[in-house]
């Protein structure tokens, strides 16, 4: 041994004696003795054994010692750690990306137990630094990734960029702000960034001989803040050029920082022509590189106040309007070029101006409509002259009737309106009487001849503007002339036949300024195309419901002449559906086609026959409610257009797959060929925007429907969905379903959302041929034979026992028929359900599955 064996250097750790007793021949035993040794006090230890003459031997030695490895946890790390006690302190540190919170903040502590196990949870005050997150399992702090921010240290995970702000790097304790947008020194960097406002708008002012009041309507856009608030700034102009108005002229309540629209401008020069200009501002107004957002109005001060309107009465009052008028000023020297009235509810005087709406009359009467029920209104007006407005005259209180006091007021006139009601039906009834004793073989189907569209026994409903003599007599009389000034054009979206289409803004005095879409008339156009163009026009503004497009209004006393009408953010309805394809569910798609066979049923009922549904022609809102648009009849008129959609036939243009083959063969347009088109319609809306036919050419479609051809069910077409269009292009235009019957239809499939998961086979493409009609059962004279050609002869007995036994009775077999009947595979049901509809066809029968 080294150093050699002395009693006095060597501490006794403990006696190791043998366990057994061991015999020869016998079983070998071992046993092992763990000895734990220390603490040490020195670099290392020498280790002996003294043998005292025991029968035994050592057959081996391991000497070991334990450790805690090193460990990441709480976004700290703790070294490897040698326990030298019971238990042992171990100080770590930060993983990368991360930092002690606060700055008495203690390193992270954590203790390593005898046995190379770690104790318990890290005592660590270490948060992910700004521009980092903690991971999965709090283990590292990773970049928030690009688009996202963190702003400052801490637990919290990082934010997507605030609004109008971004950021294209990974680990950004902050997003810069988008190109004309800023921050306000005053805002924090996790605000949105905003922009200038717009310029006030709607300027009204009030001149007398030195002083003018002007009023304003808000900015459209206050760039997203609330610190909005407003300069005024005055000139005159003596010759060509304008200069300041200068020390003598003051502004109440004051010229800068004003929140109330509204300033009165006094010590102005009398007689004079001045310029005031009015500038929204608001915290990064000053930080845009544009100019200000300002709007001004021209006036001319008077030598004389001009004169003043009063004396306003009313003539009748409803629920929710009133009927105004006031005496014309006399004795003036100005020619009074319109009046303007004020209104407000009485209780809101005093509350800020834009509680109040204001109304132009050239006459010296006005109707306020859209009023609430039994509320008193202030109504003041004001006369424009060449000089200016004069001041308001005198407000004066007027009160919308309430429900009872209206219907008292009206019952004389009710039973005067009833009475003469009832005298006109008699006379008509027997006018009618008469005529249909002249005409009891004419066919009372609506009819579209010389342009006249007519239902019943010649009651006109809907008037064609082509049938005026003076076209331009309809526009009038059917649209609304809008003043360009009211209308702004934001953006092109799209071409038509006879120019651009844009999107842009509507904002009329009094009302609320909205999206809206505007179809210009190009130059260079002549008399017809300028009739044509404004025929939609006075077409589209005899229809008011919630599926047909609404007509806001025309404007043709400047140029371009403009078709003004509501804005459908989705455009098209193909379009939306091939952008969306498969996005939507079957009722969804379901619920669009309720909402245009609504539209054709308010038309079909008006005596319109629309000749071009399609689903090009219908517009999708943001809330997925479909529009019936596109009432232009001249692309059937001209023979020059480009667009292969439309196909000559008869010395006109018309879309072959949409059309019914009356229409193409003899020009027979009814509201049954519009029933024709719609089930085209069905089709491209199950098929989300598929085109009708595929490549095939329109001779082929023509043969194909001569033939009784019928386009296939599109994937996952409900089968109630096919069978209805199925009846729709049914040969015989009376077989085909009314649009109000197919409004019926469709209402039963949405309260039963469990019909529609009865699907057809998939179809709807060149590999899938077209259906063919034409009857391969005329030879099934019973409900056996029919049973055994198309191989469900299985069902025969539940058929006979439900008391179907004949033929005639078979093809009025429901789906759910079907099911009580026992038939619930889905693929059985298909190819009953198809070879009945085949039947029908057969027998020339109306009836539908879903009527």
């Amino acid at each position: 041994t080294h150093p050699a064996w002395m009693e006095n250097p060597y501490v006794k750790v403990d006696t190791v004696a043998a366990d057994y007793l061991l015999r020869k021949g016998g079983e070998k035993k071992f046993n092992v003795k763990t000895l734990r040794l220390g603490p040490l006090t020195k670099r290392g230890f020498y280790l002996a054994f003294q043998a005292q003459g025991a029968c035994m031997a050592l057959l081996s030695v391991r000497v070991f010692f334990k450790k805690c490895p090193s460990l990441t946890r709480s976004l700290s790390i703790f070294p490897e750690t040698i326990p030298r006690s019971l238990v042992q302190e171990a100080v770590g540190e930060c993983v990368r990306n991360a930092a002690l919170l606060g700055p008495k903040a203690r390193p992270p502590k954590m203790f390593c137990a005898e046995d190379g196990q770690w104790v318990d949870q890290p005592s660590s005050s270490c948060t992910c630094s700004p521009g980092y997150e903690a991971g999965p399992g709090e283990l590292e702090c990773r970049a928030c990734p690009a688009g996202h921010f963190k702003l400052s240290p801490g637990a919290g995970p990082c934010s997507p960029c605030p609004e109008s702000s971004h950021t294209g790097e990974m680990g950004a304790d902050s997003c810069v702000c988008r190109p004309e947008y800023h921050r306000a020194p005053t805002d924090t960097l996790d605000m949105p960034c905003t922009r200038p406002p717009s310029p006030p708008h709607t300027l009204f002012p009030l001149i007398n001989e030195t002083s003018v009041t002007v009023e304003w309507s808000e900015p459209v856009d206050s760039g997203g803040r609330s610190d909005l608030s407003y300069s005024v700034e005055c000139q005159v102009c003596m010759t060509a050029s304008c200069t300041p108005c200068g020390d003598g002229v003051s502004y109440r309540p004051a010229q800068r920082g004003l929140t109330a629209r509204s300033v009165s401008v006094w010590g102005l020069r009398p007689h004079t022509n001045h310029v005031i200009t009015i500038t929204a501002i608001n915290g990064v107004s000053h930080l845009s590189g544009q100019g200000p957002a300002s709007a001004s109005i021209n006036i001319t001060t008077g030598q004389h106040v001009p004169v003043l309107v009063s004396g306003i009465k009313r003539s009748t009052a409803t629920e929710s309007s009133l009927t105004l008028y006031w005496p014309i000023p006399t004795h003036t020297h100005y020619n009074i070029l319109q009046y303007q009235l004020r209104y407000c509810e009485k209780q809101e005087r005093g509350a800020e101006e834009h509680s109040c709406r204001y109304k132009e009359s050239t006459n010296n009467h006005v109707v306020l409509s859209d009023l609430r029920r039994a509320t008193a209104y202030e109504v003041q007006v004001r006369a424009r002259t060449p000089s200016g407005y004069s001041v308001f005259s005198q407000a004066k209180s007027f009160r919308t009737l309430p429900d009872d006091v209206s219907s008292s007021s009206l019952l004389v006139t009710g039973i005067l309106v009833a009475v003469g009601m009832i005298l006109l039906i008699a006379v008509i009834g027997l006018a009618i009487y008469c005529i249909r004793k002249q005409n009891r073989l004419k066919d009372p189907e609506l009819s579209d001849k010389n342009g006249q569209y007519l239902m019943g026994q010649g009651v006109k409903v809907y008037i064609d503007p082509f049938t005026y003599e003076d076209p331009n007599e309809a526009v009038r009389e059917f649209a609304k002339e809008i003043d360009v000034s009211c209308v702004k054009i934001e953006e092109v979206i799209g071409a038509g036949e006879f120019g651009e289409v844009c999107r842009g803004r509507l904002r009329v005095p009094g009302k609320k300024e909205n999206y809206v879409a505007i179809k210009t008339l190009k130059g260079g156009y002549t008399d017809k195309q300028r009739r044509d163009f404004l025929s939609e026009a006075s077409i589209m503004g005899q229809f008011h419901h919630p599926n047909i497009i609404h007509l806001e209004g025309i404007i043709t006393a400047s140029c371009p002449v403009m078709i003004i009408t509501e804005f459908m953010e989705n455009g098209a309805l193909d379009s939306f559906l091939r952008l969306n394809d498969g996005q939507f569910t079957p009722i969804q798609l379901v619920g669009m086609l309720r909402g245009i066979a609504s539209g054709m049923k308010y038309l079909s009922e008006m005596s319109y026959v629309h000749r071009d549904l399609a689903a090009r022609n219908i517009l999708v809102n943001s809330n997925l409610v479909c529009k019936v648009s596109d009432f232009g009849l001249s692309r059937f008129l001209q023979e020059n257009s480009s667009d292969p959609t439309y196909t000559s036939s008869l010395g006109g243009k018309i879309p072959i797959r949409w059309t019914a083959p009356e229409a193409i063969a003899f020009r027979k347009f009814t509201s049954a060929s519009d029933v024709w088109s719609y089930g085209i319609v069905m089709w491209e809306v199950m098929s989300f925007g598929e085109r009708p036919y595929w490549d095939m050419s329109n001779q082929d479609v023509i043969n194909a429907i001569e033939q009784d051809y019928r386009l296939p069910p599109p994937p996952e077409c409900p089968s109630h969905l096919h069978q209805l269009m199925l009846d729709c292009w049914q040969k015989e235009r009376t077989a085909r379903p009314r649009f109000a019957n197919i409004v019926s239809a469709l209402d039963k499939l949405i309260r039963n959302p469990a019909s529609l998961k009865i699907t057809a086979h998939d179809g709807a493409g060149p590999s899938h041929p077209l259906l063919d009609q034409r009857s391969a059962l005329s030879s099934c004279s019973s409900v056996s034979e029919w049973l055994r050609a198309i191989k469900m002869e299985r069902y025969e007995e539940s058929f006979i026992q439900a008391g179907y036994t004949s033929i005639l009775l078979v093809t009025h077999v429901t789906a759910e028929d079907l099911l009580r009947l026992g038939v619930t595979l889905a693929g059985h049901q298909k190819k009953i359900l198809s070879s009945i509809q085949a039947l029908r066809i057969q027998n020339k029968s109306p009836n539908n599955i879903l009527y």
